[in-house]
């Protein structure tokens, strides 16, 4: 998702305008048992999701003290300001700029407890390939793995790389979770929760598509 405006024209309109549409948007919760015992359990939890469904889910989750991995790139920081406007705490960093820095905060985050989330294809793509950072730092930490995907309808999908969703006023949005897992040991324990994450979130997609859509894929 490229944008090229103003910082501050961003924070001054853009911010508002979004909250206005959000608020009209009627959410529709699958297995939001999953995310109540996800809410319950101690200890650091990790939640994967493909960057294009970032919207109606950032908006979904305000005010309940998650912690996202967002990008120093100049649509990062516009994500960074509406994302603290929404109560989420900010870790910057990605796998282009910053990733040192972003591995050490979603460490930092796990190892102290929090529920930390992060779009494990962003912020450049390419669009639904998973990177392994964050299931690294969650088999260092021991922490529990979850997904969640959101769809809307009617929406819009940018022309960007992830096809990002923006749900129009007053749409329906299903959001759904996948069930917990853990990261095993060493390298294969890596590659099997990346191939069971891929797995979850397709199966999440699928369960909430309207019929007769057409796969985004």
């Amino acid at each position: 998702m490229k944008i090229r405006l103003p910082r501050a024209l961003v924070q001054w309109g853009a911010g508002p305008l979004v909250t206005g549409i959000a608020s009209t948007w009627r959410m529709e919760v699958r297995h939001g048992e999953r995310w109540q015992a996800a809410r319950a359990t101690s200890g650091p939890r990790l939640f994967l999701l493909w960057h294009e469904a970032l919207l109606p889910l950032l908006w979904h989750h305000r005010h309940q003290g998650i912690a996202i991995v967002v990008s120093r790139a100049r649509d990062g920081q516009y994500l960074i300001d509406y994302a603290l406007r929404l109560g989420y705490q900010a870790i910057e960093g990605s796998s282009h700029r910053g990733k040192v820095a972003a591995m050490r905060g979603s460490l930092r985050a796990l190892e102290e407890g929090a529920l930390v989330a992060i779009t494990p294809d962003g912020p450049r793509g390419p669009r639904r390939k998973l990177k392994t950072g964050g299931l690294a730092a969650a088999q260092s930490t021991g922490a529990t793995v979850f997904t969640a995907h959101a769809e809307a309808r009617p929406a819009r999908r940018l022309r960007s790389w992830d096809r990002f969703v923006i749900p129009a006023p007053f749409a329906r949005v299903r959001v759904t979770y996948g069930p917990a897992f853990t990261v095993g040991p060493g390298a294969d324990g890596i590659r099997d929760a990346a191939e069971r994450a891929v797995r979850d979130l397709a199966a999440l997609e699928q369960e909430i598509a309207w019929p007769g859509a057409t796969p985004t894929a």
